[in-house]
């Protein structure tokens, strides 16, 4: 019927040939033996009849010998009844003889037993022999009558049933015995086979190193054993050779593709997950049980999507022998961005077997690029208010200085002053973070009191304090040890904090630094604390990294984002100490840094002489 499923009925397995052969070798034997039976029972019944037939025959004569002995001396009438009690006295005494019948010399009945033994006559099985009776005239024998007897084959019939019943027995057990001897010898084949069938299962399941006990078997089969045995050992050390050179070469390959720094997931040709790294797994944000042997297309980002369906279906659209180039696209994983590319893999003989999906984090280069890219911007802008205010002032007083009076150019020249600063400031910190960044910069330190940097630095801040209505307060804990520092660098690093406070507290408001040894003991604590806005705890983990600016309706100030990186890079690689910042949205923030009393001795790889340095901006 058309569309309907046919099963293939399993095969009717075969009688086996040995068994057939058995069989065969059995029946075979029954056959001989049967005709062998039949052949002795028939010879020894011809040869029993023959003899039976040659004992009639010498009874019959013995009788006739006995019948002229009895009668002849006896009148005619008497004769008849010598001749019946000799008969009878010979039938009852003899139970193979059927009857007996005497006849004279014209062949006329003298006596027969037939008329008084009429039912052991009919018994006669056998056909009758006759003999003659003669007696003695002179040198010739005279017939005077015959002896004709019948046997009722009482004797053979014993004879026969014995005979057979033997020959049965004989042939009987002859076969019991061949098939018993047939039977053991295909049990013990069937057994020693059976061991090796089951060695052959052993090895064929992978359990090599196998043996089979070659104890009482024959040799042939002893010799079968051994090829067996030696078989199954040189296939167990094979074996073992070969599974420790390929787990050698999985671990090598496992290790080398989790020491990657990137995240690798390999796929198979049906697109199944067989294999993912550490650095994957944490760049995914799953567990090795979750992704392995799923459809690497099932996999959802934060958001829910399936962030390589697309990919993979053009990745497989692509054909192979194109440029070859993998195709890269990037996901976002909990606010991770991941850079993936796709290349396929295939065998040595050049066999398509999947593909490998290489993962790189580069958030930090996103973020940096994005970074660079608001620097640049900001840079560009700040850069160009200072020129085009100077360009805007030069222009008019060197066109129309002469209309204006000496305070009007007092005062333009004021602001042409403060935008050079302000325009000095900027380059300086480009400068400077060039030059802090470089690896091998080492700052000479000497023994300063860090207090009269403190001082240095608020008396050149106390005109812009002023104009904004700010007190400065400094509290310093008495007999500061001195600590070895590079004077410019943490003039500059404290400038900065301390700019940075006046530009963000609101006028009137309070500024107070603090200069203390650190509860350790170890580092003097040196913080600015102002009554600013104050920085949400996201900004905070990041206000000291480069180009980061925190951009809200309250810190609207513009800059180019580099003055607290330069204040870690001063304070940590040049000077070992730490930077910390506390704030709270709308209560102010605490910016500061711990510089180590004792620091540990240092390698300088170049000198930076005092001379060398940025000059320090004015302010």
């Amino acid at each position: 019927m058309a569309g309907e499923e046919f099963k293939a009925k399993p095969k009717r397995r075969g009688m086996a040939a040995q068994t057939r052969l058995i069989i065969s070798g059995l029946a075979v034997s029954t056959i001989f033996i049967v005709f062998v039976a039949w052949f002795a029972d028939y010879s020894i019944n011809n040869n029993m009849m023959n003899a039976y037939r040659s004992f009639a025959q010498i009874i019959a004569k013995t009788l006739a010998i006995e019948g002229v002995e009895v009668t002849k001396e006896l009148p005619e009438l008497s004769k008849y009844d010598a001749l019946k009690t000799n008969s009878l006295s010979v039938l009852e005494s003899n139970d193979d003889i059927s009857f007996i019948t005497f006849k004279d010399s014209k062949s006329n009945i003298i006596y027969s037993s037939k008329d008084d033994l009429s039912d052991k006559a009919s018994k006669s099985r056998i056909q009758s022999v006759s003999s003659p009776m003669e007696v003695k005239n002179g040198n010739q024998k005279v017939n005077v009558g015959s002896v004709e007897i019948a046997l009722t084959g009482t004797a053979v019939d014993n004879v026969t049933k014995t005979t057979r019943t033997s020959i049965a027995l004989v042939f009987i057990l002859a076969w019991l015995v061949i098939a018993g001897i047939v039977y053991m010898n295909s049990s013990i084949i069937t057994r020693e086979l059976r061991k090796l069938h089951q060695g052959v299962k052993k090895i064929s399941s992978g359990e090599f190193g196998y043996m089979i006990d070659d104890k009482d078997v024959d040799n042939e089969v002893k010799e079968l054993y051994s090829a067996f045995n030696d078989m199954s050992e040189r296939l167990s050390r094979y074996n073992e050779q070969t599974i420790e050179s390929l787990t050698f070469e999985r671990n090598k390959l496992e290790s080398v593709l989790m020491s990657i720094v990137n995240g690798v997931v390999v796929c198979d040709n049906h697109d199944k997950v067989i294999m993912v790294n550490n650095y994957a797994k944490k760049l995914l944000e799953v567990e090795e049980k979750d992704i392995v042997n799923t459809q690497i297309q099932d996999f959802c980002d934060s958001t829910g999507e399936f962030c390589f369906a697309d990919k993979i279906a053009k990745f497989k659209d692509t054909p192979i022998d194109d440029d070859g180039s993998p195709i890269n696209f990037t996901i976002e994983i909990d606010q991770r961005i991941l850079k993936c590319l796709i290349s396929p893999m295939f065998t040595r003989s050049n066999a398509y077997v999947g593909y490998i999906i290489i993962i790189i984090d580069i958030t930090k280069e996103h973020e940096m690029d994005q970074l660079r890219t608001n620097f640049i911007s900001n840079v560009s802008h700040e850069l160009r208010t200072p020129v085009t205010v100077l360009r805007s002032y030069i222009d008019t007083l060197y066109n129309f200085g002469n209309d204006f009076d000496f305070n009007t150019q007092r005062e333009f020249i004021g602001v042409m002053n403060q935008e050079i600063i302000r325009l000095n400031r900027m380059v300086n910190d480009i400068l400077d973070f060039s030059r802090y960044e470089a690896q091998n910069l080492h700052l000479e330190k000497t023994k300063q009191d860090i207090v009269e940097i403190i001082e240095d630095a608020v008396n050149q801040v106390q005109v812009l304090a002023k104009e904004h209505d700010l007190t400065i307060s400094i509290m310093k804990e008495p007999d500061l040890p001195e600590i070895p520092l590079n004077v410019d660098s943490i003039s500059r690093a404290f400038m900065n904090i301390l700019s940075n406070a006046i530009k963000y507290s609101p006028d009137g408001k309070r500024i107070k630094i603090r200069a203390e040894r650190s509860r350790d003991g170890e580092y003097v604590e040196v913080s600015v604390e102002d009554q600013g806005p104050g920085i949400s705890e996201k900004d905070q983990k990041r206000v000291f990294d480069r180009f980061y600016r925190v951009e809200n309706a309250t810190h609207s100030v513009k800059g180019t984002g580099l003055g607290l990186h330069l204040v870690k890079v001063t304070i940590e690689k040049h000077h070992n100490g730490q930077v910390f910042v506390n704030s709270k949205e709308g209560e102010g923030s605490t910016f500061g840094f711990r510089l180590p009393i004792n620091p540990p001795e240092e390698e300088r790889e170049e000198y930076v002489p005092k001379n060398q340095l940025p000059a320090e901006s004015e302010a």
